[in-house]
């Protein structure tokens, strides 16, 4: 029961992305098509279970050796050898997929989201179970959020028109991220 409300909590109030503002830069570069974003989505959901399944346990022959300070270090080696094997597989197996993500599969290298959660799992002192479920919840937050934010950016008000001058291209996306970032600051409180 822990686990589910853990999964709900990281999908809706503590949204990585709407609600704790980590992983921006994939956010509002993957979501002009819904078909990248869904790609994305997906690759991130990947990595984030993956590298949280890897980063776990190694967190705690850093705890035993007492050389935690090398926490960040290895998490982002870790992370960046995880997305590489990813983009190798997509490249082979799915190539239209890995040329309509483009640059932004390199990305998730980057992408703070994955290694927010990697070391929210350990300061949070969640067991490997409580934090595979943590970072489910929190890819699959990540996902809902890029596909409902493409579906928001290919309707005919976010293609600018009639749109004032002042408040086409870079700002009418960020006022439309606040606004969908609103809504989902109506699940604050629902979980403890």
């Amino acid at each position: 029961m822990v686990a589910v409300s853990i999964i709900l909590s990281m999908i809706l109030a503590n949204n990585y992305v709407l609600a704790q503002f980590l992983g921006i830069c994939p956010f509002l570069g993957v979501s002009k098509k819904m078909d990248s974003a869904v790609g994305m989505g997906g690759a991130v959901v990947f990595v984030m279970v993956l590298a949280t399944a890897v980063t776990w346990p190694i967190q705690q022959v850093l705890n035993k050796f007492h050389i935690e300070y090398l926490q960040t270090v290895i998490f982002i080696l870790v992370i960046a050898a995880l997305v590489q094997l990813i983009e190798m597989m997509l490249k082979k197996y799915m190539p239209a997929l890995y040329s309509s993500l483009g640059v932004f599969l390199p990305l998730i290298t980057t992408n703070c989201a994955v290694l927010g959660v990697c070391i929210a799992n350990i300061d949070a002192g969640y067991g490997f179970g409580l934090s595979i479920a943590n970072a489910f919840g929190a890819s699959v937050g990540f996902t809902l959020a890029l596909i409902l934010f493409a579906g928001i950016r290919s309707t005919k008000l976010v293609n600018e028109d009639g749109v004032p001058q002042p408040f086409k291209g870079v700002p009418l996306t960020l006022i439309s991220a606040a606004i969908l970032s609103l809504s989902f600051m109506g699940f604050s409180g629902m979980f403890s």
